[in-house]
Protein backbone atom coordinates (compact mmCIF):
# COMPACT_ATOMS: atom_id res chain seq x y z
CA UNK A 1 0.00 0.00 0.00
CA UNK A 2 1.22 3.35 -0.64
CA UNK A 3 0.90 4.96 2.76
CA UNK A 4 1.66 8.16 1.80
CA UNK A 5 -0.96 8.45 -0.46
CA UNK A 6 -3.57 8.37 2.62
CA UNK A 7 -1.39 9.85 5.07
CA UNK A 8 -3.17 13.25 5.00
CA UNK A 9 -6.45 11.97 3.44
CA UNK A 10 -9.59 13.01 5.82
CA UNK A 11 -13.08 11.17 5.63
CA UNK A 12 -15.76 13.47 5.13
CA UNK A 13 -19.49 13.30 6.69
CA UNK A 14 -22.65 13.58 4.26
CA UNK A 15 -24.25 16.85 4.02
CA UNK A 16 -26.51 16.74 6.61
CA UNK A 17 -26.38 13.08 7.31
CA UNK A 18 -24.47 12.27 10.61
CA UNK A 19 -22.93 9.08 10.91
CA UNK A 20 -23.73 6.42 13.71
CA UNK A 21 -20.99 5.15 15.84
CA UNK A 22 -20.41 2.09 13.84
CA UNK A 23 -20.16 3.91 10.62
CA UNK A 24 -17.89 6.76 12.18
CA UNK A 25 -15.49 3.90 13.59
CA UNK A 26 -15.27 2.07 10.06
CA UNK A 27 -14.73 5.45 8.16
CA UNK A 28 -11.72 5.99 10.73
CA UNK A 29 -10.17 2.49 9.73
CA UNK A 30 -8.23 3.76 6.57
CA UNK A 31 -6.34 6.98 8.04
CA UNK A 32 -5.81 5.79 11.28
CA UNK A 33 -3.62 2.91 9.66
CA UNK A 34 -1.95 5.45 7.43
CA UNK A 35 -0.89 7.53 10.10
CA UNK A 36 0.06 4.62 12.16
CA UNK A 37 2.61 3.43 9.27
CA UNK A 38 3.97 7.00 8.64
CA UNK A 39 4.19 7.98 12.63
CA UNK A 40 3.99 4.98 14.86
CA UNK A 41 7.09 5.03 18.00
CA UNK A 42 9.87 2.95 16.93
CA UNK A 43 9.48 -0.03 20.03
CA UNK A 44 11.83 -3.17 21.02
CA UNK A 45 8.84 -4.97 21.07
CA UNK A 46 7.41 -3.62 17.73
CA UNK A 47 10.30 -4.37 15.84
CA UNK A 48 10.27 -7.99 16.87
CA UNK A 49 6.86 -8.82 17.52
CA UNK A 50 7.07 -12.85 19.21
CA UNK A 51 4.26 -13.79 21.81
CA UNK A 52 6.98 -13.52 24.58
CA UNK A 53 8.32 -10.70 23.56
CA UNK A 54 4.45 -8.83 23.30
CA UNK A 55 3.64 -10.72 26.65
CA UNK A 56 6.22 -8.92 28.64
CA UNK A 57 6.13 -5.84 27.40
CA UNK A 58 2.07 -5.73 27.35
CA UNK A 59 2.54 -6.64 31.13
CA UNK A 60 5.56 -3.88 31.88
CA UNK A 61 3.07 -0.82 29.72
CA UNK A 62 0.50 -1.55 32.23
CA UNK A 63 0.66 1.61 34.51
CA UNK A 64 4.38 2.82 33.47
CA UNK A 65 5.14 4.48 30.67
CA UNK A 66 7.16 3.62 27.39
CA UNK A 67 10.17 5.61 28.16
CA UNK A 68 10.27 4.07 31.24
CA UNK A 69 10.01 0.04 30.22
CA UNK A 70 12.49 0.48 27.33
CA UNK A 71 15.74 -0.15 29.09
CA UNK A 72 13.47 -2.78 32.02
CA UNK A 73 12.87 -4.94 28.85
CA UNK A 74 15.97 -5.18 27.33
CA UNK A 75 17.41 -5.92 30.60
CA UNK A 76 14.49 -8.35 31.40
CA UNK A 77 14.82 -10.15 28.11
CA UNK A 78 18.58 -10.65 28.40
CA UNK A 79 17.95 -12.40 31.63
CA UNK A 80 15.16 -14.45 30.48
CA UNK A 81 14.66 -14.36 27.47
CA UNK A 82 11.75 -16.75 27.38
CA UNK A 83 9.16 -18.68 28.94
CA UNK A 84 10.88 -21.78 30.55
CA UNK A 85 13.28 -19.11 31.90
CA UNK A 86 10.72 -16.52 33.19
CA UNK A 87 9.12 -20.32 34.93
CA UNK A 88 12.14 -21.24 36.45
CA UNK A 89 13.43 -18.28 37.94
CA UNK A 90 13.39 -17.13 41.95
CA UNK A 91 11.33 -14.92 43.47
CA UNK A 92 13.92 -12.81 44.53
CA UNK A 93 15.57 -12.41 41.51
CA UNK A 94 12.37 -11.97 39.67
CA UNK A 95 11.29 -9.04 41.75
CA UNK A 96 14.92 -7.45 41.63
CA UNK A 97 14.74 -7.23 37.67
CA UNK A 98 11.68 -5.62 37.86
CA UNK A 99 12.82 -3.37 40.68
CA UNK A 100 11.36 0.19 39.96
CA UNK A 101 8.23 -0.51 37.67
CA UNK A 102 5.78 -0.98 40.55
CA UNK A 103 2.65 -3.33 41.14
CA UNK A 104 5.16 -6.04 41.78
CA UNK A 105 1.98 -8.68 41.49
CA UNK A 106 2.20 -8.20 37.88
CA UNK A 107 5.61 -9.99 38.25
CA UNK A 108 4.58 -12.65 40.35
CA UNK A 109 1.57 -13.35 37.72
CA UNK A 110 4.39 -13.24 34.85
CA UNK A 111 6.25 -16.10 36.67
CA UNK A 112 2.70 -17.97 37.30
CA UNK A 113 1.70 -18.08 33.98
CA UNK A 114 4.63 -19.21 32.80
CA UNK A 115 5.18 -21.84 34.91
CA UNK A 116 1.58 -23.30 33.82
CA UNK A 117 2.88 -22.14 30.13
CA UNK A 118 5.51 -24.88 30.55
CA UNK A 119 3.05 -27.38 32.18
CA UNK A 120 0.21 -27.39 29.30
CA UNK A 121 1.47 -25.73 26.53
CA UNK A 122 5.13 -27.14 26.19
CA UNK A 123 6.72 -23.08 27.13
CA UNK A 124 4.75 -21.43 24.24
CA UNK A 125 1.79 -18.92 24.34
CA UNK A 126 -1.90 -20.32 22.70
CA UNK A 127 -2.29 -19.11 19.81
CA UNK A 128 -6.22 -18.51 21.42
CA UNK A 129 -7.77 -15.48 22.89
CA UNK A 130 -10.00 -17.31 25.26
CA UNK A 131 -7.23 -19.70 26.75
CA UNK A 132 -4.02 -16.14 26.85
CA UNK A 133 -7.04 -14.53 29.05
CA UNK A 134 -7.20 -17.37 31.16
CA UNK A 135 -3.42 -17.23 32.31
CA UNK A 136 -2.92 -15.37 35.56
CA UNK A 137 -2.15 -11.69 35.30
CA UNK A 138 -3.75 -11.43 31.64
CA UNK A 139 -7.00 -9.68 31.36
CA UNK A 140 -9.33 -8.86 28.16
CA UNK A 141 -6.62 -6.29 27.06
CA UNK A 142 -3.44 -8.00 27.37
CA UNK A 143 -5.21 -10.87 25.89
CA UNK A 144 -6.47 -8.59 23.08
CA UNK A 145 -2.78 -7.14 22.27
CA UNK A 146 -0.92 -10.45 22.36
CA UNK A 147 -3.47 -12.57 19.97
CA UNK A 148 -4.04 -9.48 17.77
CA UNK A 149 -0.08 -8.52 17.61
CA UNK A 150 1.50 -11.87 17.89
CA UNK A 151 -1.06 -13.88 16.43
CA UNK A 152 -2.88 -11.66 14.15
CA UNK A 153 -6.29 -12.78 15.45
CA UNK A 154 -8.65 -10.24 15.03
CA UNK A 155 -9.96 -9.20 18.58
CA UNK A 156 -9.84 -5.78 20.05
CA UNK A 157 -7.10 -4.63 22.71
CA UNK A 158 -8.77 -1.33 24.68
CA UNK A 159 -6.82 0.14 26.91
CA UNK A 160 -7.34 3.84 28.42
CA UNK A 161 -5.95 5.51 25.50
CA UNK A 162 -8.46 3.42 23.41
CA UNK A 163 -11.38 4.16 25.43
CA UNK A 164 -10.53 8.26 25.34
CA UNK A 165 -10.05 7.91 21.53
CA UNK A 166 -13.61 6.54 20.82
CA UNK A 167 -15.35 8.11 23.39
CA UNK A 168 -14.14 11.65 21.28
CA UNK A 169 -14.39 10.36 18.02
CA UNK A 170 -17.97 9.35 19.01
CA UNK A 171 -19.25 11.97 21.25
CA UNK A 172 -19.94 9.34 24.00
CA UNK A 173 -20.87 10.92 27.42
CA UNK A 174 -20.78 7.36 29.45
CA UNK A 175 -18.44 7.10 31.94
CA UNK A 176 -15.28 5.24 30.59
CA UNK A 177 -14.04 3.36 34.01
CA UNK A 178 -17.54 1.41 34.05
CA UNK A 179 -16.66 -2.20 33.18
CA UNK A 180 -19.86 -2.02 30.70
CA UNK A 181 -18.83 0.79 28.82
CA UNK A 182 -15.42 -1.08 28.14
CA UNK A 183 -17.06 -3.83 27.29
CA UNK A 184 -19.63 -2.08 24.72
CA UNK A 185 -16.61 -0.17 23.33
CA UNK A 186 -14.41 -4.21 22.93
CA UNK A 187 -17.89 -5.26 21.10
CA UNK A 188 -18.36 -1.78 18.86
CA UNK A 189 -14.29 -2.04 17.72
CA UNK A 190 -14.54 -5.69 17.34
CA UNK A 191 -17.27 -5.18 14.50
CA UNK A 192 -15.20 -2.86 12.53
CA UNK A 193 -11.72 -3.79 12.83
CA UNK A 194 -10.08 -5.28 9.55
CA UNK A 195 -9.67 -9.10 10.08
CA UNK A 196 -5.85 -8.38 8.06
CA UNK A 197 -3.24 -6.59 10.74
CA UNK A 198 -5.14 -6.51 13.52
CA UNK A 199 -2.31 -5.71 15.16
CA UNK A 200 -1.55 -2.60 13.56
CA UNK A 201 -5.31 -1.32 14.23
CA UNK A 202 -4.67 -1.98 17.70
CA UNK A 203 -1.89 -0.39 17.93
CA UNK A 204 -2.59 2.84 15.60
CA UNK A 205 -5.66 3.34 18.09
CA UNK A 206 -3.27 3.00 21.25
CA UNK A 207 -0.62 5.35 19.65
CA UNK A 208 -3.41 7.80 18.62
CA UNK A 209 -4.32 8.38 22.47
CA UNK A 210 -0.90 7.68 23.70
CA UNK A 211 0.88 10.96 21.35
CA UNK A 212 -2.05 12.79 20.04
CA UNK A 213 -5.32 12.82 22.05
CA UNK A 214 -3.27 12.32 25.02
CA UNK A 215 -4.34 11.52 28.58
CA UNK A 216 -3.28 14.40 30.30
CA UNK A 217 -3.88 18.23 28.40
CA UNK A 218 -5.26 19.43 25.19
CA UNK A 219 -4.78 16.85 22.59
CA UNK A 220 -3.40 17.60 19.25
CA UNK A 221 -6.04 17.72 16.89
CA UNK A 222 -4.32 19.10 14.16
CA UNK A 223 -2.19 16.11 13.75
CA UNK A 224 -4.68 13.80 14.06
CA UNK A 225 -5.68 11.23 11.46
CA UNK A 226 -9.31 11.00 12.73
CA UNK A 227 -9.80 15.68 12.69
CA UNK A 228 -12.65 15.37 10.39
CA UNK A 229 -14.65 12.49 11.96
CA UNK A 230 -14.54 13.66 15.67
CA UNK A 231 -17.58 14.50 17.52
CA UNK A 232 -15.80 15.72 20.28
CA UNK A 233 -13.75 18.37 18.25
CA UNK A 234 -16.53 19.24 15.92
CA UNK A 235 -18.78 19.88 19.38
CA UNK A 236 -15.65 21.68 21.46
CA UNK A 237 -16.05 18.54 24.02
CA UNK A 238 -12.85 17.47 24.49
CA UNK A 239 -12.31 18.99 27.40
CA UNK A 240 -15.06 16.80 28.72
CA UNK A 241 -15.17 13.79 26.69
CA UNK A 242 -14.26 10.97 28.21
CA UNK A 243 -16.76 11.38 31.12
CA UNK A 244 -14.82 9.90 34.01
CA UNK A 245 -16.32 9.20 37.62
CA UNK A 246 -14.29 11.57 40.35
CA UNK A 247 -11.66 8.99 41.71
CA UNK A 248 -11.86 8.13 45.88
CA UNK A 249 -9.48 10.76 47.75
CA UNK A 250 -6.24 9.11 48.92
CA UNK A 251 -6.13 8.63 52.51
CA UNK A 252 -3.09 9.55 53.99
CA UNK A 253 -0.79 8.02 56.61
CA UNK A 254 2.55 8.77 58.08
CA UNK A 255 5.51 6.81 58.50
CA UNK A 256 8.88 6.80 59.82
CA UNK A 257 11.19 5.01 57.82
CA UNK A 258 14.66 4.01 59.00
CA UNK A 259 17.86 2.96 57.86
CA UNK A 260 19.35 0.90 60.69
CA UNK A 261 23.09 0.17 60.37
CA UNK A 262 24.93 -2.30 62.46
CA UNK A 263 28.87 -3.90 61.66
CA UNK A 264 28.72 -2.12 58.06
CA UNK A 265 25.03 -4.12 57.16
CA UNK A 266 21.60 -2.54 56.71
CA UNK A 267 18.38 -3.86 58.41
CA UNK A 268 15.93 -4.95 55.86
CA UNK A 269 12.35 -7.26 56.21
CA UNK A 270 9.69 -9.15 54.04
CA UNK A 271 6.27 -7.43 54.36
CA UNK A 272 3.12 -9.22 55.54
CA UNK A 273 2.06 -11.82 52.86
CA UNK A 274 -1.18 -9.61 52.43
CA UNK A 275 -1.87 -6.12 51.97
CA UNK A 276 0.15 -3.42 50.69
CA UNK A 277 3.27 -4.07 48.75
CA UNK A 278 2.72 -7.87 50.12
CA UNK A 279 6.04 -9.74 50.15
CA UNK A 280 8.17 -7.20 49.15
CA UNK A 281 12.11 -6.23 51.07
CA UNK A 282 11.30 -2.95 53.16
CA UNK A 283 13.01 -0.63 54.94
CA UNK A 284 11.89 -0.82 58.36
CA UNK A 285 9.10 1.39 59.14
CA UNK A 286 6.74 2.74 62.34
CA UNK A 287 3.41 3.81 61.92
CA UNK A 288 2.93 7.44 62.74
CA UNK A 289 6.01 10.35 63.02
CA UNK A 290 7.83 8.93 65.55
CA UNK A 291 9.89 11.63 67.78
CA UNK A 292 13.74 11.35 67.69
CA UNK A 293 13.87 10.94 71.65
CA UNK A 294 11.51 7.97 71.24
CA UNK A 295 13.58 6.05 68.57
CA UNK A 296 16.08 3.97 71.01
CA UNK A 297 13.35 3.16 73.21
CA UNK A 298 11.05 2.02 70.44
CA UNK A 299 14.49 -0.27 69.33
CA UNK A 300 14.86 -1.57 72.57
CA UNK A 301 18.35 -0.40 72.53
CA UNK A 302 20.16 1.73 74.86
CA UNK A 303 22.71 3.48 72.99
CA UNK A 304 22.42 4.48 69.09
CA UNK A 305 23.96 7.47 66.94
CA UNK A 306 20.59 8.82 65.83
CA UNK A 307 20.48 11.12 62.65
CA UNK A 308 16.98 12.63 61.12
CA UNK A 309 17.09 12.19 57.37
CA UNK A 310 14.51 13.99 55.09
CA UNK A 311 11.05 13.77 54.34
CA UNK A 312 9.23 11.95 51.59
CA UNK A 313 6.34 11.31 49.87
CA UNK A 314 5.27 8.23 47.94
CA UNK A 315 1.55 8.30 46.50
CA UNK A 316 -0.04 4.83 45.58
CA UNK A 317 -3.45 4.38 43.78
CA UNK A 318 -5.39 4.48 46.55
CA UNK A 319 -2.91 6.03 50.19
CA UNK A 320 -0.48 8.09 50.22
CA UNK A 321 3.03 7.79 52.60
CA UNK A 322 4.10 11.14 54.67
CA UNK A 323 7.17 9.35 55.35
CA UNK A 324 9.75 11.22 57.75
CA UNK A 325 13.03 9.13 58.70
CA UNK A 326 16.19 8.35 60.31
CA UNK A 327 19.66 6.49 59.91
CA UNK A 328 20.33 4.58 63.24
CA UNK A 329 23.75 3.37 63.88
CA UNK A 330 23.66 0.84 66.31
CA UNK A 331 26.05 -0.91 68.37
CA UNK A 332 23.66 -4.04 69.76
CA UNK A 333 20.94 -6.08 68.08
CA UNK A 334 17.24 -4.29 68.06
CA UNK A 335 14.08 -6.42 68.88
CA UNK A 336 12.45 -7.07 66.22
CA UNK A 337 13.08 -9.55 63.03
CA UNK A 338 15.65 -8.08 60.60
CA UNK A 339 17.44 -9.62 57.66
CA UNK A 340 21.06 -7.80 58.24
CA UNK A 341 22.52 -7.37 54.23
CA UNK A 342 24.99 -5.30 52.89
CA UNK A 343 24.79 -2.49 50.70
CA UNK A 344 25.80 -4.08 47.78
CA UNK A 345 23.51 -6.88 47.88
CA UNK A 346 20.43 -4.27 48.19
CA UNK A 347 21.65 -3.04 44.90
CA UNK A 348 22.28 -6.37 43.42
CA UNK A 349 19.92 -8.94 45.19
CA UNK A 350 17.16 -7.32 47.28
CA UNK A 351 14.19 -5.95 45.66
CA UNK A 352 13.07 -2.75 47.63
CA UNK A 353 9.77 -1.08 46.23
CA UNK A 354 10.05 2.24 45.06
CA UNK A 355 8.16 3.50 48.20
CA UNK A 356 11.64 3.96 49.66
CA UNK A 357 13.38 5.26 47.17
CA UNK A 358 14.00 8.48 48.88
CA UNK A 359 15.75 6.63 51.91
CA UNK A 360 17.28 3.33 49.77
CA UNK A 361 19.51 6.23 48.18
CA UNK A 362 21.07 7.16 51.24
CA UNK A 363 22.14 4.01 52.17
CA UNK A 364 26.04 3.83 52.06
Amino acid sequence: MNHSLYDKLQVLEPAGQAMDREERLSAAGRPLLSWYHQNRRILPWRENPEPYRVWISEIMLQQTRVEAVKPYFDRFMEALPGVKALGEVSEDRLLKLWEGLGYYSRARNLKKAAELLVEKYGGKLPSSYEELKALPGIGSYTAGAIASIAFEIPVPAVDGNVLRVISRLTGSMEDITKQSVKKDMEELIKGVMPREDPGSYNQALIEVGAIVCVPNGAPLCGSCPLFSLCVARQKDLTGIIPVKAPKKERRTEHRTILILTKDERVAIRKRDDTGLLASLYELPGLDGWIPQEEIKETLGVKEAKITPLPEAKHIFSHVEWHMTGYRVELTELPKGDYLWVTPEEIKKTYSLPGAFKAYTKLIR
